[in-house]
């Protein structure tokens, strides 16, 4: 059985699903996504990104599509029609169709929702979680509202593309004061020289991620400290450890920032335990 997606309203085989060329996703980025790990077929972390997905539409003024129940139903049969256990599940919901004009649409128009399902190796990511990746650094150009979850992604797309050719795994945007903001698709942490957990304050123009919520819940659970201040890639580079986190990568631990080791150049203990730790309860808490 091939891959299955869902186009406004119907499920069709994947390479057969097709958006209208004037819908404003499209041709305006006017569209917000939203990305759900997968654990034994359930999505994890539901509560945190119904709600930024709810924010992210109510910013852009965008109607929700539909209920919140009838949209987890949906989720839910897309991603059986998948057969999917451990993956991903893609969500993005667009003004919808209209002639081209930059304002809204007036009558407004039906929001248009797509969505897919991938599957994702565990084993596999596993693998890379123990081994640790590398990070490039890369100047502040987006917008300033990062926060709201859209699909106007090109500096992300560029900033992963630089990553990819210096043989990374992600890139690290950082701003006019020298301070590391977020990853181009995740959020940036060190345990920084006094052993404290640092992380980015979600009142920066950063993205407010979900898997970084749910960690923070892990991290207060076990009584760890953490700071929610900015840090420079210098400082990274000085740190006991370095990870990151969302949806794709989980806590996914940094081993190198710009070719430069973090620490002693390996996955450490904190990142590993709170990989454990946040994919137990991803686990235990999915729907």
């Amino acid at each position: 059985m091939g891959r299955i997606a869902y186009v406004n309203g119907r499920f069709v085989p994947h390479g057969e699903a097709v958006v209208h060329i004037e819908d404003r996703g499209y041709q305006l980025a006017d569209a917000v996504y939203e990305v759900w790990a997968l654990f034994d077929g359930k999505l994890a972390d539901p509560e945190g990104h119904f709600a930024r997905l709810e924010r992210s539409l109510g910013e852009l003024r965008i109607a929700m599509p539909m209920t919140r129940a009838a949209l987890t139903l949906v989720l839910k049969e897309t991603v059986r029609r998948n057969r999917v256990r451990e993956g991903l599940l893609y969500l993005q919901v667009s003004r919808g169709v209209a002639k081209r004009d930059h304002a809204f649409p007036n009558p407004p128009v039906r929001p248009a929702v797509v969505m897919t399902v991938s599957a994702v190796d565990r084993v596999a990511s596993e693998a890379r979680a123990a081994r640790g990746v590398g990070v490039v650094t890369t100047p502040e150009n987006r917008w300033g509202r990062c926060d709201i979850k859209t699909v106007g992604l090109l500096p992300n797309a560029l900033a992963k593309q630089k990553a990819r050719e210096a043989g990374a795994v992600e890139a690290w945007f950082v701003d006019e004061l020298g301070f590391v903001t977020e990853g181009a698709s995740s959020n940036a942490w060190i345990v920084d020289a006094e052993g404290r957990l640092r992380t980015r304050d979600t009142n920066a123009n950063i993205l407010r991620g979900v898997t970084r919520n749910s960690l923070l819940d892990v991290i207060r659970r076990e009584g760890m400290e953490v700071d929610e201040r900015p840090f420079t890639p210098a400082e990274a580079v000085a740190a006991k450890e370095a990870f990151i986190t969302g949806a794709g990568t989980l806590v996914l631990p940094v081993i190198a920032v710009d070719g430069k080791p973090v620490g002693e150049g390996r996955a450490g203990p904190v990142a590993k335990k709170l990989r454990r730790l946040y994919i137990e309860q991803a686990r235990a808490t999915a729907i």
